[in-house]
């Protein structure tokens, strides 16, 4: 039994899906990017590396941690490349005015945060405008 329009509903939640995914990381991008140039730094570490469910070698989580300037310890996630060890030191950078919403380890030394999140956000985007293509090539059949 086929349900009409059944095929246009799952392109649209892929297109939003992944748009959703592509503006998340595209967000954060630019949230690293001003954090990097107007930022405060600070001595962290790596608190924590979490594997994904299924033991999958390739997904880990990266947990880190600092204090600020008036001695609040915040921890906080962050993409992170294979190299950032647990009980490992970073360098960390926030926005004093929202440090959990802000910090990052990306910098000298540590680019993968800012790599991550553009190959994130670029992909995203690009499957969502082929999903975008598709959906659009199904509705008009394919004629100009």
């Amino acid at each position: 039994m086929e349900v009409p329009g059944a095929g246009y509903v799952v392109l649209m939640l892929l297109v939003a899906l992944f748009g959703a995914l592509a503006w998340k990381y595209a967000r954060r991008l630019v949230t690293v990017r001003r954090v990097l140039r107007r930022g405060v730094r600070a001595d962290g570490e790596c608190v924590r590396v979490e594997t994904e469910p299924y033991q999958r070698s390739d997904a880990l989580r990266h947990f880190f941690a600092f204090r600020t300037a008036d001695g609040a310890r915040v921890e906080f996630e962050d993409l992170a490349g294979r190299s950032a060890a647990e009980g490992g030191p970073v360098t960390v950078t926030y926005d004093p005015r929202d440090p959990e919403g802000t910090a990052t380890v990306a910098g000298r030394g540590s680019w993968s945060p800012v790599l991550q999140s553009l190959a994130l956000a670029a992909g995203c985007g690009m499957a969502a405008a082929g999903f975008a293509i598709l959906l659009w090539f199904e509705i008009t059949g394919g004629n100009r």
